[in-house]
């Protein structure tokens, strides 16, 4: 792998122009933070702190090109219960201000990636771990593998994890490659449907995760990023941590239903809610609804 002065950048330019709207977001983070950058055999990982030091932890994965800045809707009122740690990916087509200076190329590389982390930040035993999308699977097979250091599990817009995606979904997913604006906002824009519907505020920032998106697909050198799995049902019994799964019942990525019924079926103490006027995007669509369940499973 060819490291230059601006990796993982396509060149100084991108790399000042992402960096810049990345900033510029990031300062409408709603509470004071710490930022921490810790290193691992990968690379190295930014981490966004933010909440009490006495209370307990709340570790946050975001989804397949997004980062830390993703779980901005929230953040405010976990942070007032827990000390969370929001995470910049170090290997994906969005890894906001992580580096990485070796390829993540299985589920097996992200979870190594994961035990540094957590070691180097010294996370107490029994955390709380908590992902939305494919941070929702990573969050699961990290349950799967560690469940004797795990408090509580929270699974956001997992549907993937439960069933195969919709032939529609991933064909405009693959559209989104295409490094046109056009293709990649209207896709999202699509995905995004109930946050469109939302108020100014949600829209605001509906806009700005878009337009980051957009513009990291351009700036960063391209990769191929891990995609989820369905979980098998030997898996899925096999959970032995308190685990929420909260999905949109307009979820494009899937049936939300269909994936209820099946994680009621086959491991009835999985708990699961359906999250009334929101898809793939139910931070942004219903962020003091989906907040509130999450600090009541929690607490």
């Amino acid at each position: 792998m060819e490291i230059t002065k601006y990796h993982p950048f396509k060149s100084e330019k991108a790399r000042n122009q992402y960096l810049k709207l990345y900033d510029n977001i990031a300062k409408k983070w709603p509470v004071d933070s710490e930022i921490k950058k810790v290193r691992t055999s990968y690379g190295e990982t930014y981490i966004r702190v933010s909440g009490q030091y006495n209370t307990q932890t709340l570790v946050l994965l975001p989804g397949l090109g997004t980062n830390s800045l993703l779980w901005m809707p929230c953040i405010k009122d976990l942070s007032e219960k827990y000390k969370t740690y929001s995470i910049d990916y170090i290997y994906d087509k969005n890894c906001g201000r992580s580096v990485y200076s070796k390829s993540l190329k299985n589920v097996d590389d992200y979870m190594k990636w994961l035990d540094q982390l957590f070691d180097s930040i010294e996370v107490e035993n029994k955390f709380n771990l908590m992902g939305t999308s494919l941070g929702s699977w990573l969050a699961s097979k990290y349950t799967l593998r560690n469940p004797k250091i795990l408090n509580k599990v929270v699974l956001l817009a997992p549907g993937s994890n439960i069933l195969p995606m919709k032939l529609e979904y991933i064909l405009r997913m693959l559209l989104c490659v295409i490094p046109h604006k056009y293709f990649f906002k209207s896709n999202f824009y699509w995905l995004f449907k109930d946050s469109r519907e939302n108020d100014t505020v949600t829209l605001e920032i509906l806009k700005n995760m878009v337009d980051e998106m957009y513009l990291a697909l351009k700036c960063f050198n391209s990769k191929v990023s891990i995609f989820p799995t369905k979980l098998r049902d030997d898996e899925l019994k096999s959970i032995s941590v308190p685990l929420l799964f909260l999905i949109g019942e307009n979820e494009k990525q899937c049936s939300a239903i269909k994936c209820i019924q099946r994680l009621n079926r086959i491991a009835p103490y999985i708990k699961t809610e359906l999250i009334p006027n929101a898809g793939h995007d139910i931070l942004m669509a219903q962020p003091e609804l989906v907040t509130n369940k999450i600090l009541e499973f929690l607490k």
